[in-house]
């Protein structure tokens, strides 16, 4: 018996997911640790989980993530566009709610380069006329 894996990456800031998923008992581990383990806050975990939510999948499949690059906030992100990804290609359907709720899309949000003769991205330094 085979068992079928899907694919898919999600990507957030500079966070990068690699989100493998097969039918199983609702484990999710990233990084070859479990998600409580990974993700101390509630909060990242409840943004990890949310496409299972959605489309009321939870304990129906086991992920394997592999996440790198970036902080916790953002691997969260980009962990949560993966499943939702995936969760797409295993089942058409799930397309239109996923996308109501703004999963689908990937936040193209990246952190502004700092300009030469200014203190930051945009923040000048002060002017003084004398």
């Amino acid at each position: 018996m085979s068992t079928n894996k899907y694919y898919a990456t999600g990507k957030r800031k500079t966070a990068i997911a690699r989100v493998w998923m097969t039918p199983g008992a609702g484990q999710i581990r990233i990084n070859q640790r479990p998600i409580e383990e990974y993700f101390t806050g509630d909060t990242l975990k409840i943004v990890a989980q949310q496409p299972l939510v959605l489309t009321s999948t939870q304990g129906q499949f086991d992920f394997y993530i592999l996440a790198s690059g970036g902080g916790v906030t953002g691997q969260a992100g980009a962990v949560r566009h993966g499943i939702a990804k995936v969760l797409q290609t295993y089942e058409p359907s799930h397309r239109a709610v996923l996308k109501k709720a703004g999963l689908l899309t990937r936040d193209a949000r990246e952190k502004e380069r700092k300009k030469y003769g200014q203190k930051g991205a945009r923040a000048r330094y002060q002017y003084s006329k004398r």
